[in-house]
């Protein structure tokens, strides 16, 4: 899809430093808009709340010892 915006040219020039191998302006908006996505695609943990079950012998802290 073409599309005509209208950029922050400090935000694209801070954008750049951060990036390591990109190198035009359309690489930069791709890479942003897929970790964007990425992003609001992972589950809050607070959602998972009362949703896992553990067994009730688990034991976290017995198993930190065993590193």
């Amino acid at each position: 899809m073409r599309t005509n915006i209208v950029l922050d040219d400090k935000l694209v020039d801070e954008a750049f430093r951060y990036s390591d191998n990109i190198k035009t302006k359309r690489q930069l908006i791709e890479t942003a808009l897929q970790e964007y996505v990425t992003s609001r695609k992972r589950k809050d943990l607070r959602d998972l709340k009362g949703h896992i079950l553990f067994d009730k012998e688990y034991d976290y802290k017995a198993m930190r010892l065993k590193e």
